[in-house]
């Protein structure tokens, strides 16, 4: 099994086309690294199975001769192989209990994990994510939900001409025409009644920045949320500008008692409530982009959104892209995962009801939880750059030796989740989670 790797087929989905690693970077390992690949057929995948043949790898369905196996999201219980190492998204160590059978399947097995979520640097910041991705399709199907939901309520606008993210061929296509859009609210503007066209965007991270991306290209000016309350009716007829709002921990939270302190919030986070509430009157769009567990504030809650109805008959906040999309999570109303083809859901909230799509009333939410494969091929492409130069030293290790003696760089030795199926020392809170059955988020 040395120096021989498996890429597992996706089939979570028939959404999911993405790879961890592309056919050129399988190239490079081989030329480069003396690595070689066995890759599993796929019928869906974005690169096809002869672009891998031509890179010089196997395509066989039985990847059992590879001692390390990698994947993008989630791995059958049934597919793990005693005494392997198996590198993917486990969407584990928020203790989410769907995955609890698959993890202990792999404690059972002595299996070593590696998460990429956990692969960073010393500054704890992530090395391999399709975060950038998410944020990027995520923008463009919240602005198509919000085209949507304007012309259910009769108003026609320019919105209306951007599609989702999977519709396009490419991300340039993507941003060609939402460029054309701005240049005609640029020209035109948009429908008055809209005004102000405030757009939130909560967290500033890679998901961030990559939905702002996507933003930037329409006109508008930006605000701090503190200049958000103070300056907003400067805008109440401006339609030639949206406004910009990047809220930061600050923003969202408030402490019981003293001073805001970032690193107590994230240590001591039952010490803050929410204060959001106080920014969302003021909001058209939300798009939610942060990192959240059960033990942080929420965004918006249902009692929120049922107190506005009251005041409100359509309360200005239209629409949420949840991209973080943590079930009855920060967005308390995300009650359950969407694809892309159905992607929209709205909560009445003065009948505490669901109803799939886009309604003329109601708050209408995004709630896609594979965003990134709506750009498979450049999302895959830039997620395989940065995971490549870290194979050789996963490859090259015999995970039958002590922690100590793998020989692994830190960002990889960080993410190591499991050892010979073995929680390690930063991940043994994980064995709660196996106990209880996983922790609701």
């Amino acid at each position: 099994m040395d120096n021989i790797i498996g890429i597992r087929r996706e089939d979570k989905n028939e959404w999911e086309r993405r790879v961890p690693l592309v056919p050129d970077d399988v190239r490079w390992l081989r030329e480069k690294h003396g690595i070689r690949t066995v890759v599993q057929p796929s019928p869906i995948r974005v690169f096809r199975d002869d672009e891998y043949r031509a890179a010089g790898a196997e395509v066989s369905e039985d990847i059992g001769g590879a001692g390390t196996v990698f994947a993008v999201k989630e791995i059958p219980a049934a597919m793990f192989r005693p005494d392997r190492t198996y590198v993917f998204f486990s969407h584990t160590i928020k203790g989410q209990p769907y995955n609890m059978d698959m993890l202990r399947t792999m404690v059972e097995r002595r299996c070593s994990l590696i998460d990429y979520e956990r692969v960073i640097d010393e500054k704890n910041r992530r090395l391999i994510f399709f975060g950038r991705f998410a944020g990027l399709a995520g923008m463009l199907d919240t602005l198509h939900g919000f085209g949507l939901k304007l012309q259910a309520r009769g108003i026609a606008s320019p919105f209306a001409r951007i599609q989702q993210a999977y519709r396009y061929a490419t991300l340039e296509e993507a941003k060609a025409a939402v460029e054309a859009v701005g240049a005609e609210i640029d020209g035109k503007g948009f429908p008055e009644e809209l005004c102000p066209l405030v757009v939130g965007f909560a967290g500033y991270g890679n998901v961030s920045r990559g939905a702002q991306e996507i933003f930037d290209l329409l006109p508008h000016k930006v605000l701090s949320a503190e200049a958000l309350l103070e300056m907003i009716d400067n805008f109440s007829s401006d339609t030639l500008n949206l406004v910009k709002v990047v809220f930061g921990e600050d923003d969202m939270v408030r402490p019981l008692q003293g001073a805001f302190d970032l690193q107590e919030y994230y240590a001591h986070p039952e010490r803050y409530e929410s204060k959001f509430e106080n920014y969302l009157p003021q909001l058209s769009l939300l798009v939610n982009c942060i990192y959240w567990t059960e033990k942080y504030p929420r965004l918006v809650t249902k009692s929120y959104l049922k107190q506005r109805t009251v005041l409100e008959s359509t309360p200005r906040l239209q629409v949420i892209g949840d991209i973080s999309c943590d079930i009855d999570g920060s967005i308390e109303i995300t009650h359950k995962a969407t694809k892309p083809d159905h992607a929209f859901f709205t909560y009445f909230a003065g009948e505490d009801r669901f109803a799939d799509g886009v309604e003329a009333l109601g708050t209408t939410v995004m709630a896609v939880d594979n965003l990134p494969c709506e750009f498979p091929r450049e999302s895959s492409l830039e997620f395989s750059r940065v995971l490549r130069d870290f194979v050789p030293a996963i490859a090259g290790a015999d995970f039958g030796r002590p922690i100590d003696a793998l020989g692994l760089p830190f960002p990889v030795r960080q993410a190591l989740l499991l050892h010979r199926g073995e929680f390690t020392a930063d991940y043994a809170y994980m064995k709660d989670f196996l106990r209880k059955g996983g922790t609701h988020e």
